[in-house]
């Protein structure tokens, strides 16, 4: 690719109107290589100067790297301006809490571990205070369920927490929180873009060093400290953070909570934005909880917990098999799946009690079996699109809400949010209180497949450009195969339904893939047929997902 003048004139632009000097110097030595004529300079110029990344469904997310499309200072500085101005004109709609006196100026900045992290908190808290707010700074690298606890405890307009979750090490990202603690949700995103693209050059951007240092990790350990519902605490823990920052977090909030005998992957503990013993630091992939469970069979735990590396996932695993007590071990661990825990976890909340007309949430994509569990505990029920920005606005009473991809909100008067250490804890609780009964997670699994039949759920994804996968959701949707019936929830949703299976696609929303949840649901007669009904919901899974395969890429 030839240097185009047009480019080689933004990439100016953009390095005079950078202040970072670091991030300045990068991008013209890639610049200086385009004009050399080096082979893939010019390439990665455009790549670089391909546009501002873009700010969806919580904020920005990107490589670590000079030019608008990447996470930098520069990139930083411009969206806080955005963010600022749009606050500065009224836009955070959230209701206020009644019992909190909001200070309509308080914002609040957290930050993770990864590459970047601190200067870019700093870039924002720096910018917002520059803009005329009250900004409150988190005095380390901290979960960032504890930043979305701190705006509401703190009473802040709105709360932005430096992470990029689960992404690759090469990644960061900017996660924005309203006044009512949640999620951006539309048109809020769309409004905040477009006062980031009127926002000076970040060079111009005026900045203020008047930020005070706040911690409110007492208040949430407290808080997390009265989760368990139960009173039993005889539980072995293995626990993995996975280079993030959750680590030191979980095991205060689980000894606040009773449980003790707690043992961390010590290769895994720290804090590393290199995450260098991980593929892919998120307990979804596969290869990334080895260590983990590798510890929980060396000592002999009860229950194993990984959480992705800003904290607000968890994942469960569970010993599958007791040998003979002179093998002194146990046979092996599974990692259950989001949706397994998801009503584990809801069954759990609903079955303690407490709660006064209560409502439950989960995703169009997620198992229904929570509606199930639902409707024998005498709660209502909600399923809403994808993401916690709508589980959360699910419906007045929510007290429990979960989506299939490894999150959950436990407490949404604590936090408004999915939150893996909350989640942690009250899956402890009720680990160890069938532990009492002599029982574990696999047999109350049974219990409730029982009672509600085998729920078997599978995700599938095929890489398709966006026209063609667009041509195949509306071919679909205009004439489903025989014997499936097709709805349309939300304009990138469609629902198939035939008998007691489901079949849910939609785009993804980062890649050029087209992506499927299914589900098949298989009656129990009784406990007796249990392991004939997993067998046969297995094999209509599978076959569901050949069918699914071949639909998605356009077949008959």
């Amino acid at each position: 690719m030839n240097l185009a003048p047009a480019l080689r004139d933004a990439a100016m632009r953009w390095i005079a109107d950078d202040p970072d000097p670091a991030t300045s110097d990068e991008l013209m030595r890639v610049l200086a290589g385009a004009m050399a004529g080096t082979p893939g300079a010019a390439d990665e110029l455009a790549d670089r100067m391909a546009g501002m990344l873009r700010f969806g469904t919580a904020g920005l997310r990107g490589p670590v790297r000079a030019g608008p499309a990447g996470m930098n200072v520069a990139v930083v500085r411009r969206a806080t301006a955005g963010l600022a101005a749009w606050l500065g004109r009224g836009g955070d709609r959230s209701p206020r809490e009644p019992q909190a006196e909001r200070a309509s100026t308080l914002v609040v900045v957290g930050r993770d571990a990864r590459r970047g992290s601190e200067a870019f908190c700093a870039a924002a808290a720096e910018v917002l205070a520059g803009a005329g707010f009250s900004v409150r700074v988190l005095p380390a690298p901290l979960p960032t369920p504890v930043l979305a606890f701190a705006v509401r405890e703190l009473g802040a307009v709105a709360g932005v927490q430096i992470t990029a979750s689960h992404n690759p090490p090469a990644d960061n990202g900017y996660k924005v929180y309203l006044a009512d603690g949640a999620q951006l949700a539309p048109p809020s995103d769309a409004e905040i873009e477009a006062a980031i693209t009127a926002a000076p050059p970040a060079v111009s951007v005026p900045t203020a060093a008047t930020v005070t240092p706040v911690d409110v990790t007492e208040a949430y350990l407290d808080r997390l400290g009265r989760l368990p519902r139960g009173t039993a605490r005889t539980l072995r823990i293995a626990l993995t953070p996975m280079h993030g920052v959750g680590g030191e977090t979980a095991v205060h909030a689980l000894r606040r909570a009773g449980f003790t005998d707690v043992h961390v992957v010590a290769s895994q503990a720290a804090p590393d934005p290199g995450f260098p013993t991980v593929a892919f630091p998120n307990p979804e992939e596969p290869g990334a909880t080895d260590a983990l469970l590798t510890l929980a069979a060396e000592v002999d735990a009860d229950l194993a917990i990984a959480l992705d590396p800003d904290a607000d996932r968890c994942a469960l695993a569970v010993p599958t098999a007791v040998t003979a007590a002179t093998t002194g071990g146990r046979a092996g661990w599974r990692m259950l799946t989001g949706d397994e825990t998801g009503v584990l976890l809801g069954d759990h909340l609903l079955r303690s009690g407490g709660y006064t007309d209560p409502l439950v949430a989960t995703t169009v994509v997620s198992s229904s079996m929570l509606q199930s569990v639902a409707a024998a505990h005498g709660a209502r029920y909600a399923e809403t699109l994808t993401g916690f920005k709508w589980i959360v606005r699910g419906g007045p009473g929510l007290v429990y809400g979960y989506e299939e991809a490894l999150g959950y909100c436990v407490d949404p008067g604590t936090v408004r949010d999915k939150d893996g250490i909350a989640a942690a804890v009250v899956a402890c609780d009720l680990a160890a209180t069938l532990k009492e009964a002599g029982l574990g997670l696999p047999d109350r699994l049974d219990e409730l497949a029982v009672a509600h039949g085998v729920h078997a759920t599978r995700g599938v994804s095929l890489r398709l450009e966006p026209a063609a996968r667009d041509a195949v959701v509306e071919q679909l949707r205009a004439s489903p195969p025989g014997g499936w019936s097709a709805e349309r929830p939300a304009p990138d949703v469609l629902v198939l339904r035939r008998g007691g299976e489901r079949l849910v696609i939609r785009p993804s929303g980062t890649e050029p893939k087209l992506k499927a949840y299914l589900q098949v649901v298989e009656p129990v007669a009784d406990a007796a047929v249990l392991p004939a009904a997993r067998t046969a919901a297995a094999a209509r899974l599978d076959a569901l997902d050949a069918e699914a395969r071949t639909l998605l890429s356009g077949g008959p």
